[in-house]
């Protein structure tokens, strides 16, 4: 869960960094910045299913006493630990991302990030797990099968295309052509606003409708509702 939630919130919905946006030379091209993410995604998917296998796995456990908060504690815990580790790993040992890259004092918020996303679940859950294992069992139905939903709905939303309507931004995968770039522009109904020295990044208007898929099919790797420069893109060089 701690990576569906970095994934969907500070990749997609905030768009604050790309998994190497610290990295100067990913910096460069765009393209791999989001070849790593959809890395990232793919693997947080792997560690979803392994995660709802070993659930499935231990549901004879549940009718335990206290089961409930257990499975609640471990939770927090888990979720707590990811922003942990990702924090000191990714943010002050490597350097990858910080939590915002387009701000003069990027240690406050991965300070912010560090104290409410990992240390304050990390204590919750550990109080939990030392002081509330008195429960009799009987809400432990609601447990398991919440944190499985949880888990479904991450999934599908972390791979939201983006919607068909307003400015969007797209960017064409290794050789795409301009030429094939404009034949989607014309499937797609789309007008076009801005576009990079490459051609390769393109900001395309879709207020009149029409299907922005259509791009995929014509190069395009990405297909993103932040119109440029906003979110990550107001600090990527492309």
């Amino acid at each position: 869960m701690g990576g569906f939630f970095d994934g969907i919130l500070l990749h997609q919905i905030l768009q604050w960094h790309h998994l190497l946006s610290g990295v100067e030379e990913a910096r460069q091209d765009i393209r791999v910045l989001i070849l790593t993410d959809g890395l990232f995604h793919a693997l947080m998917y792997v560690v979803a299913a392994a995660g709802l296998w070993l659930l499935w796995r231990s549901r004879h456990s549940f009718a335990a006493r206290g089961a409930d908060r257990l499975l609640f504690a471990s939770a927090l815990i888990g979720f707590g630990v990811w922003h942990i580790l990702d924090s000191v790993l990714s943010h002050w040992i490597l350097g990858i991302h910080r939590i915002r890259m387009d701000v003069e004092n990027r240690m406050f918020w991965d300070l912010l990030w560090f104290v409410v996303f990992g240390l304050v679940p990390l204590a919750l859950g550990a109080y939990l797990r030392r002081n509330g294992m008195r429960g009799d069992g009987r809400r432990i139905s609601k447990g398991p099968v919440g944190l499985a939903l949880a888990v479904l709905i991450a999934g599908p939303l972390a791979a939201l295309p983006a919607p068909n309507e307003g400015p969007i931004m797209i960017v064409f995968g290794p050789g795409s052509t301009a030429a094939r770039a404009m034949q989607g522009l014309e499937a797609s109904g789309g007008r076009l606003l801005w576009s990079d020295a490459s051609d390769m990044v393109w900001a395309v208007d879709m207020s009149a409708g029409g299907d922005v898929k259509l791009f995929y099919k014509h190069g395009a790797i990405l297909i993103s509702n932040s119109i440029f420069p906003a979110g990550c893109f107001n600090w990527t060089r492309v």
